[in-house]
């Protein structure tokens, strides 16, 4: 069997950055490209509600989420390569399957399935990373793949726009299983297997179950997890009522996909800046001072949104800045908690993916259910789920900011691996 440190060769750092924030990125399309399509959805399925319409998000996160505890045991177990490709075929197949919903019950189950095969390929791709680097080499690489990953929702609501001036809403179902198929292509002939054998965790109850408590009993690794739900929660609950706040309350009609993709976009700027700045700096000054900013930054939304009718230019703004500070955020919080964890990579990976995942989605579906026509709620959640996170970070570092703490600048000790 070819070993892992001979077969990574064969991909450079280019390709293996590209392709795995291809992966991850089905995630972000299949998420992204509906929203321009949640009006027609509504209307052929006959959905009462504005805001019943969110569910076509709402379910295929919970799959997305509830899955990962699957995959990541799995992954440790088989190696990353087999369970990905079952992910990728499920991915694919309910994408296909969509298209011919006679319902709306039918859709949200199958988007629901949909999101349980896309689990695998956030679990496994993260896995990966962890794989072959570690420290501020895993945080950097990791903010190039968000860099490259980021690229989705810049245009993903753009290709949603087009699709649907070509044709019904179903098309959207069809381009994305066609993406998931060439990905899958890619991926089978490209990524090799990152998992030596002798890494492997055996796939018994005791060995899982133990796996689990590795993780869920590290104190700092727990807290950036939560910290991470917290974010990924103001940003879900702004994601679901986009589409309603760019064209309900701002009135931008078919322009609704640029503005998106131009605050998108400054994320993807965002990571690009983390990615050089992490090695010199470190995770935790950076991710620290970001949710500090953040969250500040979300405190002056609320309160103008409470106080003035807000025009659509500071409103972009405000969003835009605190969306950077979002970048700087996310992908450092999220390799600090996978630091300490690299001999249960796959198990971590998926538990904080499940957290993260399934927490973000029922906390940005309940921010969502307030929408009232004004962005007072969306605000108010940036604000609250920003002082939650400060909090998880303090517990996680004993009550101290902006620490070095145990980072490895070029990769894992071998013990970690």
């Amino acid at each position: 069997m070819t070993t892992t440190a001979t077969a990574t060769r064969d991909v450079s750092r280019p390709e293996f950055i590209a392709l795995i924030a291809g992966l991850m990125a089905l995630n972000a399309l299949a998420i992204d490209v509906m929203l321009p399509a949640l009006p027609y959805m509504g209307e052929a399925l006959g959905v009462l509600h504005e805001n019943d319409r969110q569910f076509v998000l709402t379910a295929y996160m919970l799959g997305f989420g509830v899955a990962q505890l699957a995959f990541g045991p799995l992954s440790d177990r088989f190696g990353r390569r087999a369970p990905l490709f079952v992910g990728l075929a499920v991915y694919v197949v309910a994408a296909f399957a969509a298209v011919f919903s006679p319902n709306f019950a039918t859709l949200l189950v199958l988007r629901f399935v949909q999101g349980m095969g896309a689990a695998g390929t956030r679990v496994i791709a993260t896995s990966i990373v962890r794989d072959r680097f570690g420290g501020r080499a895993m945080a950097e690489v990791m903010s190039l793949v968000f860099m490259v990953f980021m690229i989705i929702p810049v245009i993903a609501p753009a290709i949603g726009q087009v699709i649907l001036l070509t044709g019904p809403w179903e098309y959207i179902f069809i381009f994305m299983a066609v993406l998931g198929l060439v990905i899958s292509i890619w991926t089978f002939l490209r990524l090799p297997e990152t998992l030596a054998p002798q890494h492997r965790r055996p796939l018994r109850p005791a060995v899982v179950l133990d796996g689990f408590r590795i993780v869920l009993t590290n104190r700092m690794a727990i807290m950036y997890g939560l910290a991470g739900t917290f974010i990924f929660g103001a940003l879900f609950g702004f994601i679901n009522t986009s589409q309603q706040i760019y064209v309900g309350v701002y009135d931008l009609g078919t322009l609704f996909p640029v503005a998106f993709a131009f605050q998108a976009s400054l994320m993807s700027v965002s990571s690009y800046t983390n990615s050089r700045m992490v090695r010199r700096v470190g995770m935790r000054r950076l991710s620290h001072g970001a949710i500090l900013v953040f969250t500040a930054l979300s405190a002056i939304w609320l309160v103008l949104a409470m106080t003035i009718d807000m025009p659509l230019w500071l409103f972009m703004t405000l969003l835009c800045m605190i969306m950077f500070m979002f970048g700087w955020t996310a992908s450092n919080m999220n390799s600090l908690s996978m630091e300490p964890l690299g001999a249960v990579a796959g198990t971590a990976s998926s538990v904080f993916g499940f957290i993260q995942t399934v927490g973000g989605a029922l906390l940005g579906t309940y921010i969502g259910s307030f929408f009232d026509g004004s962005v007072t709620p969306i605000a108010a959640g940036y604000f609250i789920f920003g002082l939650l996170a400060i909090g998880c970070v303090l517990i996680a570092e004993n009550g101290k900011l902006f620490g070095v703490g145990e980072e490895y600048k070029d990769g894992p000790p071998a013990d970690l691996h």
